[in-house]
């Protein structure tokens, strides 16, 4: 009766010691040193996790400690019980069976809004681009589990796909496709870590590509990533009442686009037949379509 009873003590113990655990928000690294791509969403993370504090407790929220993959974060993801169990990404139908998505675009759609990084020689050729039909003349090179393959794709554009994100900025420099499609929340940098390397590399100056493309926080199909989804959606929309969600996407927004002129572009559009019903396409708020931007009168570019 009494190891029967220390037993049970000792499993109450236990579980007690569990729950006053911070809760544990780990996500994958950067790819390489210099990709700081993700950075604004994780710092967004962190002030969702801190807005509800008072309401759900302490956290951690900090990267793995080594390099991984798309495709094996997502993975460790799905298993619920991996080295990361949050991953921010542009969502698509399959990334929304196998995780659980929270429907809040992170950077209002601005991933959707599509600039090119070229070589110097396709330039003239790209200034006459007036219509879908006419790009569909060149080749736009992506990563293969990017969700944009098959957005391009359905809208009958050419794309060459790599497993390597680093080796498609080789391939541009040595011509294996002609367009490199890249989000105007991550050209400018891309184009400074890489220009030394890649002689002629160079942001193209007078289109966009314009399709909604919602970046969102996926955590596990589990009870444990559903409670993690509740904390995450409750910060955030804590965030937007309080105006910190608008000044934190402004400043990214003014950082990111840093030199890149968007003034005066062409812009072409199109669907995204990746999106589901949780998508809130109808809800202004949670888009940026860069109109102002691309109404302002056109200044020199790169």
């Amino acid at each position: 009766m009494m190891r029967r009873l220390f037993a049970a003590l000792l499993l109450v113990c236990c579980a007690a010691a569990h729950a006053s655990q911070p809760a544990a928000f780990i996500y994958p690294p950067p790819e390489t040193g210099s990709d700081q791509r993700h950075l604004y969403y994780w710092q967004l993370l962190e002030a969702a996790l801190a807005a509800n504090r008072d309401k759900y407790g302490d956290y951690v929220a900090r990267p793995y400690t080594a390099p991984m993959t798309f495709p094996r974060a997502v993975a460790e993801v799905e298993s619920g019980k991996g080295r990361v169990n949050i991953v921010a990404r542009a969502t698509n139908l399959e990334l929304e069976k196998r995780l659980l998505p929270i429907p809040i675009p992170l950077d209002k759609g601005l991933l959707g809004n599509r600039l090119l990084l070229i070589m110097p020689d396709t330039q003239a050729r790209i200034d006459r681009v007036r219509t879908l039909a006419d790009l569909r003349a060149f080749s736009i090179g992506q990563a293969s589990t990017w969700t944009d393959v098959t957005v391009l794709r359905s809208a009958g554009l050419n794309v060459v796909t790599a497993e390597d994100y680093e080796g498609l900025f080789q391939m541009l420099g040595a011509h294996r496709f002609d367009l490199f499609s890249r989000g105007v929340n991550e050209i400018e940098p891309e184009w400074l870590a890489h220009r030394d390397k890649i002689k002629g590399l160079t942001v193209e100056r007078g289109l966009m590509l314009q399709y909604p493309m919602p970046r969102y926080f996926f955590v596990p199909r589990t009870p444990e990533g559903e409670r993690m989804a509740a904390r995450i959606r409750d910060g955030l929309m804590r965030l937007v009442a309080t105006g910190e969600f608008e000044r934190r996407y402004q400043a990214y927004k003014k950082l990111v686009l840093g030199n890149v002129s968007l003034a005066g572009r062409r812009v072409l559009r199109f669907d995204n037949p990746e999106l589901s019903a949780l998508a809130p396409l109808s809800e202004k708020y949670w888009w940026d379509d860069l109109s102002a931007e691309i109404a302002q009168r056109p200044a020199s570019a790169h």
